[in-house]
């Protein structure tokens, strides 16, 4: 079945009419390439979905007439921070839509000592403004009806004075004497370190360690950090039961 799925930062009143212009317009127009009558459903991240169908459509601008409003999907019962090295263009985009898709709450963006990315103020507000519309097209995608918050980028003794809970906090090491799945019965939330390409420096790992972070360990192999991040969410949310 098409998904007709689209994000709108706008009000939603059901029933009523709304209006999609810029990115939203062209999504429905040249993405999906739907027309005056057809259906499609808006969510604008406050937890509902709502159905309405196109009535009009000029001038760069979508007008929908919406008629039912239902509660979206739930959210993991874990509350999950994922705190990732920033990687390198399409990894780092990689890891953010994939951590949206399996239900991630927050990204913190870290700028470790390794990471091979280098960001001025300017070039990172637009990086963050990238990240953020990949997490709109992966929640269009997946059926999410909340996005996850995506913070702005900063180093990793920034991030950590900035993180206010949760109590369980982990760290992907390589082995580590503990895998990263077991998590204490009743764990509603967690914070998951992953670090750049190149790891953590000894410092910044001693700064997580000061910070209550715990070390993990993933598996007998040494992953790419994209793929540390992706699995280790999986991971994570299986243990809580919102993968099965």
């Amino acid at each position: 079945m098409r998904l007709t799925r689209v994000y709108t930062s706008g009000a939603l009143p059901v029933p009523g009419r709304t209006s999609l212009e810029g990115a939203a317009a062209a999504h429905v127009t040249r993405v999906l390439r739907l027309r005056r009558g057809q259906a499609l459903t808006l969510f604008n991240g406050d937890g509902w979905d709502c159905g309405g169908t196109i009535v009009a459509q000029r001038g760069g601008r979508v007008e929908v007439e919406l008629a039912t409003r239902c509660a979206g999907l739930p959210e993991p019962p874990l509350a999950l921070t994922l705190l990732q090295g920033v990687a390198r263009g399409e990894r780092m985009d990689l890891v953010i839509q994939k951590a949206t898709e399996l239900g991630v709450a927050r990204i913190v963006p870290v700028l470790a000592g390794r990471s091979v990315v280098r960001l001025d103020d300017r070039q990172a507000r637009r990086r963050l403004e990238h990240w953020q519309s990949v997490t709109i097209a992966a929640c269009e995608q997946c059926g999410r009806s909340r996005l996850p918050a995506v913070e702005p980028p900063r180093g990793l003794a920034a991030a950590l004075a900035a993180l206010s809970g949760p109590a369980c906090r982990l760290l992907l090491a390589p082995g580590a004497p503990l895998p990263l799945q077991a998590l204490a019965t009743g764990t509603d939330a967690a914070a998951l370190l992953v670090g750049p390409e190149g790891g953590l420096t000894d410092d910044e790992l001693e700064l997580a360690g000061q910070a209550g972070f715990e070390p993990r360990s993933l598996g007998p192999r040494v992953l790419r950090t994209e793929t540390a991040a992706i699995a280790a969410v999986a991971v994570l949310q299986a243990a809580a039961g919102d993968l099965r």
